[in-house]
């Protein structure tokens, strides 16, 4: 490949290879350093698992623990530009000197802590991150989501890492190239910070909210049964979406009391749910339900069938959009999950060669060059300069918005009680110890809110619209969740604002994507994972299906298009180009589907793992306190009989392997069970992990803020005094440049509190002028 395009060399685990599949995605060169034997994913799932995750890299075979293998690695890394290192040990030694360096290091629990040393499988950082928490019903078990999700959140967040390294790489002084940098990702507070309000809950209201069984814990969605499956949706969030409901009830007879007028109050329907959410599943179950999102999307209602991810390819979107991609194997080629959006420029990777071991060993023998350090750092974050403007609402949007003003963006987020965001107006997202009609004080708006700045401005207007243009000519980025239409209805579609601005960054993030023939579908997060697969494979069976509540959804929407924005950034950078990223949340999600296509995935595992043995969620001392763990081998099986005190089961031959350990899972789980339910859940996992094996207490958003001590010594919540709401501690920034770090420079906005000092700062716009523009009611 030319020396102009990005290598990164990766030391890959669970924890990393996501973010170098991405890398892939994004056309950089991804170098895989595989052991003598292979990586352990060649013979996982009969290599589907390395064809999935490895696909379109390029393969060398060292051996890293020998001097000789050392010194190769070493060689590879002086032409580098990045190495994502996923190693146990990690590979500062070798990497010593190489000041030209981004390397991000990704492991479970980060590199400082009492816990930094601990074991960490998806189960268990997802256990101590805060997810497990928030899935299954209240009076069972904490539910894993499928697909290894935590890992995955890792993954994404390590390929942001990896950009923003380079970013401030390329913002020396004097924009000369500077240094690299160590990067430390911990995969526990990707996760803390990705539990839309599961731990916010906590922090502004003092409540730990049950796990919301098949019911959203703030939306009023849900997961409801469909005459042949499932659907995702509910009553939507606006007073149109609850009127298209009951006038389709009505028309069908099936309104029961609805009709009433107390109904038409969205307090008194949050009040009794239960009631309300009755008469719509009995409508709901007549249906067939493909049928059923049809006609409710017909009727722009935000209801979606839960598709298992076999039957993904015959999403009609997904097809017409382009999404999957082949993986070229020695078997054959073999349809797998795309990309979460199509880059540069709009490119589609449409096929992907699966490498032999050592497939590129000659890479070792050929001398690269790598830009020269000709500058110090600055110490800025890494996206200090760069101006967004922010049009989004809810959370996929501010969530990328987010993560951009954590590492140094302005953004300008654009607001109006004209186009209420339900994060600050709506009571039934309202998360606060006072009055929850002020949209000042939501907890839930002021999180994904943090780092920005806010103009009252009405796009309804034929003035605040060309406001707008104004501000759209003076920014680099442009980001918008709106529905497929809106900026073309405003006169913004691309075109127009190319025009404006040639170089500007334009992501849109709508639910579908701006083409194809569901672009116009209606979406909210637990749609978007019914229709993506994720739903459908959460749970404890075929017939048990709990799905995904709470926004997951949206939170990977919102990292996928942060990192979308940084890439096109680093686009732009090197060709002077702006472009168009048309990111469609549906797409997002499936992205995150790991290996489910290839190996045809059709029934939820619970908390089961396909290989390992035994995994799952064991009840402790206490209410609702629960242990996850994990056995990845049977040496792992050997200690963990000695540490419970069953010495017997490691010599049992009916136990000597995962597969019997499997068949044996009521003996096996019966004697874990009783072992734990005896001790606290920190206790039983302190002693597990000292013997090397993955354990940890499943944590709620209490547990997180008050106990957890590896989130407390790396400084994760962070106190901050905001001007309506008081002070109170916000999620941290998960991702952690060492020489040019993020962080939590100002709490969110008052709506409209900046209105002046941007529209002078970005447009020039004078006093007299917006003193007109407040008279006219544009600045409202």
């Amino acid at each position: 490949m030319s020396e102009s395009v990005v290598r990164v060399v990766e030391l890959s685990s669970p924890f990393a290879r996501f973010a170098g599949r991405l890398l892939v995605g994004l056309g950089h060169e991804v170098v895989l350093v595989e052991p003598p034997g292979g990586d352990a994913t060649r013979h996982e799932l009969d290599g589907d698992a390395f064809a999935h995750w490895h696909a379109g890299k390029r393969s060398v075979t060292l051996d890293t623990g020998t001097p000789e293998g050392a010194a190769e690695l070493r060689r590879l890394l002086e032409g580098a530009d990045a190495l994502l290192d996923g190693s146990t040990e990690g590979a500062e030694p070798v990497a010593a000197g190489l000041d030209h360096l981004v390397h991000v290091r990704v492991t479970p629990f980060g590199l400082v802590g009492p816990r930094s040393y601990w074991q960490g499988t998806d189960l268990v950082v997802a256990a101590l991150g805060g997810m497990l928490a928030q899935v299954g019903d209240p009076d069972g078990p904490p539910l894993r989501l499928p697909e290894n999700q935590a890992e995955q959140l890792a993954g994404v967040n390590a390929a942001i890492a990896v950009l923003l390294g380079l970013r401030a790489r390329r913002n020396g002084p004097g924009r000369r190239h500077g240094p690299g940098q160590l990067i430390d990702v911990s995969a526990q507070a990707c996760v803390a910070a990705a539990l839309e309000a599961g731990a916010l809950a906590y922090l502004h209201e003092d409540r730990v909210p049950p796990r919301p069984g098949r019911v959203h814990p703030l939306v009023p969605h849900g997961l409801f049964r469909a005459k042949d499956g499932h659907l995702g949706g509910g009553l939507g969030g606006s007073p149109r979406m609850w009127d298209a409901l009951l006038a389709w009830l009505r028309e069908e007879g099936a309104e029961a009391d609805l009709a009433e007028p107390r109904w038409q109050d969205p307090v008194e329907r949050k009040k009794h749910q239960e009631h309300v959410f009755k008469v719509v599943q009995d409508f709901v179950g007549a249906w067939p339900k493909a049928e059923f999102a049809e006609r409710a999307q017909a009727r722009k209602l935000p209801w979606a069938a839960v598709d298992l991810p076999h039957e993904l390819p015959d999403n009609p979107q997904l097809t017409a959009r382009g999404f999957f991609t082949q993986v070229r194997t020695e078997q054959g080629d073999r349809t797998d999950l795309g990309f979460p959006f199509a880059f540069p420029e709009g490119r589609r990777v449409t096929a992907l060669t699966v490498p032999g071991p050592g497939a590129d060993q000659a890479l070792l023998d050929e001398p690269r060059a790598t830009r020269p350090v000709d500058g110090d750092s600055p110490g800025l974050p890494a996206l200090d300069g760069v101006r967004v403007l922010d049009l989004t609402w809810v959370l996929a949007g501010p969530y990328c918005t987010k993560v951009l003003a954590d590492h140094g963006a302005d953004v300008i987020k654009v607001e109006s009680v004209r186009r209420p965001d339900p994060t600050r107006f709506a009571p039934f997202m309202h998360l606060s110890r006072g009055d929850h009609t002020d949209p000042n004080t939501n907890g839930y708006f002021n999180e994904v809110n943090r780092n920005k700045r806010s103009i009252a401005l009405d796009t309804r207007t034929e003035e605040g619209v060309a406001v707008l243009r104004e501000l759209i000519a003076s920014c680099d980025v442009l980001v918008e969740n709106f529905s497929a239409t809106v900026m073309t209805g405003l006169g913004l579609g691309y075109e127009a604002l190319r025009e404006i601005n040639p170089g500007l960054v334009y992501v849109s993030m709508s639910g579908m994507g701006h083409t194809g023939p569901r672009s116009g579908w209606v979406s909210y997060a637990d749609t978007v994972s019914a229709s993506g697969g994720l739903t459908g494979l959460t749970g404890w069976g075929p017939d048990d299906v709990v799905g995904v509540i709470y926004g997951h959804g949206d939170i990977v929407a919102g990292l996928q298009a942060a990192l979308a924005t940084v890439a096109a950034l680093e686009h732009r950078a090197e060709t002077g180009r702006g472009q168009h990223v048309d990111l469609s949340q549906l797409e997002a999600i499936a992205a995150h589907m790991g290996t489910s296509l290839l190996t045809s995935a059709r029934s939820p595992m619970g908390n089961a793992h396909p290989r390992w043995s035994p995994q799952g969620v064991y009840r402790c001392l206490g209410a609702d306190r629960w242990l996850a763990v994990s056995v990845r081998s049977d040496e792992e099986w050997t200690a963990l009989c000695h540490a419970i005190g069953q010495p017997e089961l490691a010599e049992d031959a009916r136990l000597l392997t995962a597969d019997g350990r499997r068949r044996e899972s009521t003996l096996v789980d019966g004697v874990l069970g009783d072992w734990a339910r005896s001790l606290p859940a920190d206790a039983a996992a302190e002693l597990l992990q000292e013997r090397g094996i993955p354990a940890g207490a499943v944590q709620d958003g209490r547990e997180l803020v008050e106990h957890d001590p590896q989130l407390r010594a790396r400084g994760f919540y962070v106190r901050r005094e905001h001007p309506a709401a008081g002070a109170f501690l916000h999620e941290g920034v998960p991702v952690r440049l060492t020489g040019t770090p993020g962080g939590i420079r100002r709490p969110a906005p008052l709506l409209g509190a900046d209105t002046d000092e941007v529209l002078s700062e970005w447009a020039g716009i004078p006093a007299e002028r917006l003193g007109r523009l407040r008279e006219a009611g544009v600045l409202q």
